[in-house]
């Protein structure tokens, strides 16, 4: 792959460095709700949610994505309270963990709401990811910008309530690319530096299954906008649809393939639930596109 003429200057969180283009960076998906589309209740205990935060640091995920509110297609908008009781223990309880590398562990909130965004970093959290690409509530972009964390800028159309209704495009990848555009320089103006954006086009958010498989395959398009770019594919629906599978744990390996693609057309990050099997599917595939050869890799 040749070099990036125009690198994206990397994040700084935490213990680590996040050097964009060196290899594909995982967030682990926590779930902190009883209606989340694939593993919606299994989590929503602190003690459940630790353990499995505990279970995707273990395997290797860079971030943690911890979220109070179902974004599944027609999930309704929960009360700000109650979103908050979800996330902040969670938050809470990883920063005071026992387990030193947990207790570190990169923390992204999940959320459309500048409250929640506010006290999740008061809290430990380290960035935010908005699937409303900054849309739903006007002060997410200023609260970024005075708490100084990155944020996550996601398409959508309409709400998970009805998205899917919204799936009429007359240019996808260029429609998208514009609205993304203008958050980022929306981002910008309310004071985030540009080095602190990242863009998500939205696979499974007011997109058919056919448009998903087209954004995968046209991911480069989104690079042109000089931030990371994060797609998250895991367990989405197109893929239960070409595997006829309906439930979502099913499609590990659908997922793994969508994975690939992903890296292999230049995504920066991965937003999964399978962390083991998944990060293995990211080393390889680094080491086949990105000529990224693990340092404890023997030779052979």
């Amino acid at each position: 792959m040749p070099p990036d003429l125009n690198p994206v200057p990397a994040w700084e969180l935490r213990d680590r460095t996040f050097t964009w283009g060196a290899r594909t960076y995982l967030m682990g998906v926590l779930n902190v709700t009883p209606d989340s589309f694939s593993d919606g209740g299994q989590f929503n205990s602190v003690a459940a949610a630790v353990a499995q935060a505990r279970e995707l640091t273990a395997a290797g995920m860079d971030i943690l994505d911890i979220g109070g509110q179902s974004t599944r297609p027609g999930a309704e908008t929960v009360p700000l309270e109650a979103e908050l009781a979800r996330v902040l223990p969670v938050v809470e309880a990883i920063r005071r963990d026992d387990d030193p590398v947990l207790a570190n562990q990169v923390i992204s909130v999940d959320t459309t709401r500048s409250a929640v965004a506010r006290a999740a970093v008061r809290a430990g959290a380290d960035l935010i990811n908005d699937i409303s690409g900054a849309t739903y509530d006007d002060a997410m972009l200023a609260t970024a910008a005075d708490l100084g964390v990155p944020i996550i800028l996601m398409h959508i159309r309409g709400t998970p309530a009805s998205m899917q209704q919204q799936t009429d495009y007359g240019d996808l990848v260029g429609e998208i690319c514009d609205f993304l555009n203008r958050q980022r320089k929306s981002a910008i103006a309310a004071g985030v530096p540009v080095h602190h954006i990242a863009l998500d086009p939205g696979i499974g958010f007011a997109k058919t299954a056919a448009q998903n498989l087209d954004l995968l395959r046209q991911i480069r398009a989104f690079k042109d906008l000089h931030c990371p770019v994060l797609i998250g594919p895991s367990r989405k629906s197109f893929i239960g649809w070409i595997l006829n599978q309906p439930d979502p744990q099913q499609r590990v390996w659908g997922t793994a393939a969508a994975c690939c693609a992903a890296i292999a057309n230049g995504a920066d990050i991965l937003r999964i639930h399978d962390g083991a099997a998944m990060a293995d599917v990211a080393r390889v595939a680094d080491a086949i596109w990105r000529n990224v050869i693990p340092e404890d890799t023997d030779s052979v």
